[in-house]
């Protein structure tokens, strides 16, 4: 039956236009055997020749969406789904356990990347637009505090990825850098007056690209989730110089804090280098900790920089620490932040960097090139932000 549907019958057209500019005549019925969400079928459609070309087509390909390719849509559709959860070969006994479809390990790999792709060029274009024009408002409510997370984390490549680039210790690097971010609105906080972020109002972008390129990609998409319809607009990330970089540029006037956890783990990592005393290095540190969480910096690079280093080993990592706070200064006003029931730590895009990146792309033994792994984090990021329906849909429009 399914066969019967799909195929064509003889057509009444004897020619069809090609793509030349002449015609393509009609050269009888072609046969070919496709696979689809209820197994695989053959079907009949019309085969047009160019004999100044020399090059055929079957119309009933395109309107079908099976160009090129022996798997439906539907196939296509679920190739992606499964790639973007786990390891292609897994996704490949998924598919044939759940749905009876046999398909291999690398069409798994090459039909869900080629989604991601498409879906990273529809991003790169909005990004280009954002560029060029000015942005419409986007209309809506009132967002009362609109909040962007911005971290990196490394993934795996190919040696040919890394070639002239160091890691850690000077030694050489093994892996890129994805730089992530999430978007999330808060419009109220608890009895205690902890924020709260809204129920499904997270939303992801990221790809393994420079700090200018992606600096551009969070402002696209923190315009698109309401921007200029923020009464409060917060940029909330570690010490990281690149992300301040992209807050400077992108979103100025936005309220900047530094996550008071990664600001605490430079304290206790700098005590676990100044004293070998357990005891010693917890009162110091609880001592330094308790002025941050105060907000008096100042106070804390005062110590810093007037601590007795014994040896050079010691002052260097004073003088970076102290430099790391008084440059931080004013995004560590955490009392303020408080009053005000703002997020003070950065949890969501440290979940975001396992539940995104780490939990697909950083399993063992995977090893990716940056066009493989930026086409899964855009697949990724599209379904985890709901929008992979409405991409699939706008894509077979457009097929």
């Amino acid at each position: 039956m399914l066969s019967r549907v799909l195929s064509q019958a003889r057509p009444d057209a004897t020619s069809i236009a090609c793509p030349c500019g002449e015609q393509a005549r009609y050269h009888g019925q072609r046969r070919r055997r496709v696979l689809t969400t209820l197994g695989e079928t053959e079907i009949e459609r019309a085969y047009y020749y160019c004999s100044h070309c020399h090059q055929g087509q079957c119309p009933r390909d395109r309107e079908l969406n099976i160009v090129d390719t022996d798997y439906s849509p539907g196939v296509r559709r679920m190739m992606a789904v499964v790639g973007s959860e786990t390891s292609f070969d897994r996704g490949r006994t998924q598919m044939e356990l759940l749905a009876g479809l046999a398909v291999t390990r690398k069409a798994v790999e090459r039909h869900a990347e080629a989604i991601g792709e498409d879906i990273a060029k529809h991003e790169q274009a909005q990004i280009q637009r954002a560029i060029q024009l000015e942005l419409p408002v986007v209309t809506g409510p009132r967002i009362p505090v609109l909040y962007i997370e911005m971290d990196g984390t490394g993934v795996p490549v190919v040696p040919a990825e890394t070639e002239g680039r160091n890691g850690k210790n000077g030694e050489p690097a093994h892996t890129r850098e994805v730089k992530l971010s999430a978007v999330f609105t808060q419009t109220k906080a608890d009895e205690e007056g902890r924020p709260l972020r809204d129920e499904a109002s997270t939303t992801y972008t990221g790809a393994i690209e420079t700090a200018e390129e992606f600096g551009r990609r969070v402002y696209t998409e923190a315009w698109d989730r309401g921007w200029s319809r923020a009464d409060k607009k917060v940029v909330l990330g570690d010490g990281a110089v690149w992300i301040w970089n992209i807050a400077d540029r992108e979103f100025p006037g936005a309220i900047q804090i530094v996550d008071l956890y990664h600001a605490r783990e430079h304290l206790w990592d700098l005590a676990a280098k100044l004293f070998s005393n357990d005891k010693e290095r917890k009162r110091w540190a609880g001592r330094i900790q308790a002025c941050l969480d105060e907000g008096r910096i100042e106070d804390i690079v005062r110590i810093l920089r007037s601590f007795p280093a014994e040896s050079p080993d010691l002052g260097e990592p004073l003088r970076t620490e102290a430099d790391y706070f008084e440059r931080n200064a004013e995004r560590m006003r955490y009392p303020e932040f408080r009053k005000q029931m703002l997020f003070v730590g950065s949890g969501v895009i440290e979940a975001a960097c396992r539940t995104v990146i780490a939990q697909r792309l950083k399993l063992s033994g995977m090893f990716w090139t940056v066009r493989g792994a930026n086409a899964i984090i855009a697949l990724r990021c599209c379904r985890l932000n709901g929008q992979f329906e409405d991409h699939w849909d706008s894509r077979s429009k457009a097929a």
